[in-house]
């Protein structure tokens, strides 16, 4: 292992993968709207030389790119994958400065797919791996509630999917196991009629905060009653409300109150009781209070556990001994991301491992030149000691 390092980190170019770090930054690319990015990646990929097909995978204004490397030789397939797509905030340019590159998209996650097809060209210029291939898949529709990640969704569907993936996300000092799903509550309380001044019949109306406090008081007592159901990696499942919103004025009886949080449960819990669960509690809010409850439960990822006998965990963590000194301790993924739809969907192995980034969702991201270098190593590395020919 040791030789075959030191010969991937010597072809891995860092001025290379800074440069196709850079230039993937430059280009805006918020959620539905990353188009031109991909085209790029793909021009680019090509040029490199790799076999690039452009599925639409339901989503025809921005194709999704899928490169491949192959070695020749029957074996399994390990896979890269990411997202092109950045949060809808201010565009900041890129900019590298003190081994740091700044700019939209730089830690989440562009730095990161820059990392991997780096890999690829290493293992490309050394002759690497020596059985079955890499496939590198982009995508768009990936952040909420811009997106609804049905493009990867389509992917993987389409056939777009190796025998493991890996994926490129800020997340790098722990080997993730386990990670929980997620879906986002948007809740909204109405009573009928126009909104109407207290003394002039609006006390005598249905009130709507009242409604709403209630409903905040059962959410809680769910989180509480949830809180008890753990897991010793990913610790329990949870339900959290972020905003409440209701009235124009002090002294005038609203219309509406609304509301929106996250609903988190474990791997093993289905998704449909989690939704006929928070049914029940929105009916019950709305029948006592005489409110109708509009109610959205947008469900974005399903929760998943890793096989940690699986070969492309072994070969993952052989891959970090050799990088970094030692394996990485068993977690849970404080995110859901695409990882969670390819165990849920292709039913296989997902390792959540990129760069050490800040600023993820913020206008200030930033990832250092040095760990984009070690990711690309780590994710050859890898590649090398799972693609091994069958027996």
């Amino acid at each position: 292992m040791q030789d075959i390092r030191e010969q991937l980190r010597s072809a891995i170019d860092l001025d290379r993968l800074v440069e196709t770090a850079t230039e993937l930054v430059a280009i805006p690319s918020p959620t539905r709207s990353a188009a031109d990015v991909a085209n790029h990646l793909a021009d680019l990929l090509t040029t490199e030389g790799f076999a690039v097909e452009r599925p639409e995978a339901g989503w025809p204004s921005a194709p999704a790119v899928a490169a491949r490397l192959e070695s020749g030789r029957p074996g399994p397939t390990l896979q890269f994958n990411g997202h092109l797509d950045t949060v809808h905030l201010p565009f900041t340019s890129p900019s590298v400065e003190d081994g740091i590159l700044r700019g939209s998209g730089a830690s989440d996650m562009k730095g990161g797919i820059a990392a991997a097809v780096e890999a690829m060209r290493a293992l490309r210029d050394t002759g690497l791996p020596e059985a079955g291939s890499i496939l590198l898949t982009a995508h768009d529709l990936h952040e909420s509630p811009w997106g609804d990640g049905s493009q990867v969704d389509q992917l993987i569907r389409d056939g777009f999917v190796g025998d493991a993936v890996m994926l490129p996300e800020y997340n790098s000092d722990r080997l993730n196991v386990v990670g929980r799903g997620l879906a986002i509550l948007e809740v909204i309380l109405r009573r009928e009629g126009e909104p109407v001044h207290e003394v002039l019949g609006g006390s005598e109306q249905p009130n709507v905060i009242a409604a709403g406090a209630d409903l905040v008081r059962r959410l809680r007592e769910l989180d509480t009653e949830l809180s008890e159901i753990r897991d010793p990696l990913a610790g329990s499942e949870s339900l959290f409300v972020g905003t409440i919103a209701s009235g124009e004025i002090y002294n005038q009886s609203p219309t509406e109150f609304s509301l929106s949080g996250t609903r988190r449960w474990l791997p093993g819990t289905d998704y449909q009781h989690v939704l006929s669960q928070l049914e029940d509690l929105f009916a019950a809010v709305g029948s006592l209070h005489q409110v109708t409850p509009d109610a959205t439960v947008h469900f974005v990822r399903d929760g998943y556990r890793v096989d940690t006998s699986h070969p492309v965990v072994t070969a993952f963590q052989e891959a970090a001994r050799s990088v970094m000194g030692q394996p990485l301790p068993e977690g849970c993924k404080p995110f859901v991301d695409d990882g969670n739809t390819f165990a849920a969907i292709a039913g296989i192995p997902a390792i959540t491992h990129g760069p050490n980034a800040r600023g993820a969702h913020t206008t200030q991201e930033e990832v250092p030149l040095a760990e984009l270098e070690r990711v690309a190593l780590v994710y050859a590395l890898t590649a090398v000691g799972f693609c091994r020919p069958e027996p």
